[in-house]
């Protein structure tokens, strides 16, 4: 059998993706999860051959899951199925040490052989989300530009953003700018946009 757990915020969603892989002869959903927190606690307790995350989940996400998963739980091999099929969240998601990313309406055979590929060792990347990431290039954002956009997301003043980051105003307004520049905005809040269309914050 492939032990597998899943992760997903959604209850329904996690319930029937759950369901439809019990109905899989080789395959057994051994744990649950709805954030990435959980997620973590479920694949140390449980030793799953597979997880399956979601990326947006509350707390920490499943791209975050995903790096503390592969670290933590070496034979554990980390799938991604999301709704946001984004360039740069597979590009992250990679990095992390995911070994498939799927898009949700994928039909549910396709997860479970999906999975069987994942767990003989291969990976698994839908094709139009592959080549949407090849032509998109990598991050043009440095570390802490992501941070300052996903801290001015919500609306926050310059003062605001420095304290919470523990940095001048002088150098938030710096890390906007360049953020700007480089996501070809015209201001911080189209930057915010477009850096979360291509996956980058």
């Amino acid at each position: 059998m492939i032990r597998v757990i899943l992760a997903e915020d959604q209850g329904m969603v996690r319930g029937a993706l759950a369901s439809l892989l019990g109905l899989e002869p080789d395959i057994e959903v051994v744990g649950e999860a709805a954030n990435g927190d959980e997620a973590l606690t479920v694949a140390a307790a449980a030793r799953p051959d597979v997880a399956l995350l979601d990326i947006e989940m509350p707390g920490t996400d499943g791209l975050t899951a995903c790096a503390r998963i592969t670290s933590r739980v070496p034979g554990c091999r980390v799938m991604i199925l999301t709704t946001f099929g984004r360039p740069g969240y597979l590009r992250t998601a990679m990095e992390a040490g995911a070994v498939a990313f799927l898009v949700k309406d994928s039909p549910a055979r396709e997860l479970a052989a999906a999975i069987r590929r994942v767990h003989a060792g291969e990976r698994v990347i839908d094709p139009a989300l592959a080549a949407a990431a090849l032509s998109a290039g990598p991050n043009p954002l440095s570390g802490r530009e992501r941070d300052v956009l996903a801290a001015a997301a919500d609306g926050s003043t310059i003062g605001d953003i420095a304290s919470a980051l523990h940095l001048s105003e002088g150098t938030v307004r710096n890390y906007l700018s360049s953020a700007i520049q480089k996501t070809h905005a015209r201001n911080r809040i189209e930057a915010v946009r477009r850096a979360r269309a291509q996956g980058w914050v």
